[in-house]
């Protein structure tokens, strides 16, 4: 694909052919039989989708990615949106972040062979951040000392996505007073994964240890000086992702609850006639738009490198987050009592929209950092 800019119609191809693949391989049906047969994505589902250009999209054409309007990020959102509507499974959030790592660092030739598995959909890799205990964003207590031939790894990562399917981790760690980054085969030894609960439906995550793993020097990502810009930049992509995949989700609510009530005849008339109810769907549809726009400003924002990115995002994520459980509770309430039934199919958008609102920094956190971020860009002017 091309870094060019796309006419309106080959970004609707681009879109329409992850929709219609989505549609026809993540059906809510399957979504059930997975869940039910406790099993998450298959790896050659996941290559197919690589296929159709998922993977490529944040990696520059020189590396062997590109993406399709010279915009990469809103480019891979549009696809994370379609990924919320189906609230399908798959290492999209996960794989787009070490590829946005490995592709931007200044030994990215040492991770060719690595960031060419994860284009084509052969590798599995995923951020390993989070720590036990600890609020995101914190100082990694995981450490890195130098060894022989390398480095040694101790510590432990929390709410790893795909951790069990993983084939790398990419992780941060201390090393000699600096925070770095390291690419760690999941098969090393010295490593276990043990899985952790999650209310999504399909999606797994696990809690890696590392006990003295060791690794070459060359597994570490990027120099001492850049590593933060790096773990923020991927962090942003992130977060962004998440927001895209939740105003998806979203707009599968909406869409599923005005059917409903087009449906649904209460005294011979429609549900959606009466007037009190199209003030309230009035109302939801508002604020779904709201959240598109938001997550669509972030999503150009990082790609522009802007320098407010990370206020924006910021403030997608705590207004999604705020109003997504806002919009869910109301699109579960005009569905009356068969929309808190295990059997409709709402509570699976909801778990979603759950776990993306917890993970990358809560809607709480986000807020907080929306005031210290304006304050900090307030006073820079």
């Amino acid at each position: 694909m091309s870094t060019a800019t796309a006419s309106e119609a080959e970004i609707q191809l681009f879109v329409s052919t992850t929709r219609a693949f989505l549609d026809r391989e993540m059906s809510i049906e399957h979504i059930r039989d997975l869940n039910k047969n406790d099993r998450g994505f298959d790896k050659a589902w996941w290559r197919r989708g690589a296929e159709l250009g998922w993977t490529s999209l944040l990696v520059p054409e020189d590396l062997g990615g590109g993406c399709v309007t010279g915009d990469p990020v809103t480019d891979a959102a549009r696809i994370a949106e379609q990924f919320g509507r189906s609230v399908a499974p798959g290492p999209l959030i996960p794989i787009s972040a070490v590829a946005t790592a490995l592709a931007e660092a200044s030994n990215s030739a040492a991770h060719h062979t690595l960031l060419a598995s994860l284009i084509e959909g052969s590798a599995i890799a995923a951020c390993a951040v989070d720590e036990p205990g600890r609020a995101f964003g914190t100082s990694p207590t995981t450490t890195a000392t130098r060894s022989t031939d390398g480095y040694c790894i101790t510590g432990v990562k929390d709410r790893v996505e795909a951790a069990q399917h993983c084939d790398v981790f990419l992780i941060s760690a201390v090393c000699e007073g600096a925070l770095r980054q390291f690419v760690v085969a999941s098969g090393a030894p010295g490593v276990s994964i043990e899985r952790i609960p999650t209310v999504d439906f399909v999606k797994d995550y696990g809690r890696v240890r590392f006990d003295n793993v060791e690794v070459v020097a060359e597994s570490v990502v990027g120099g001492p000086d850049e590593t933060a810009q790096l773990m923020a930049r991927q962090t942003l992509v992130a977060q962004v992702l998440q927001c895209a995949e939740m105003v998806g989700a979203l707009d599968s609510v909406f869409t599923m609850t005005v059917a409903w009530a087009r449906d649904r005849h209460s005294f011979g008339r429609p549900l959606a006639s009466y007037q009190a109810l199209k003030h309230r769907f009035a109302d939801l549809k508002t604020q779904l738009e709201a959240c598109r726009a938001i997550a669509a400003r972030a999503a150009r924002d990082v790609s522009a490198r802007a320098e407010n990115a990370a206020l924006t995002v910021s403030a997608a994520k705590a207004y999604i987050g705020e109003y997504s459980v806002a919009i869910m509770q109301d699109c579960i309430q005009l569905h009356g009592g068969i929309g808190v039934t295990w059997e409709h199919d709402l509570h699976l958008f909801l778990r979603r929209i759950e776990v993306n609102r917890a993970l990358f920094g809560t809607t709480e956190e986000h807020q907080e950092n929306v005031f210290a971020l304006s304050e900090k860009l307030g006073k820079a002017k």
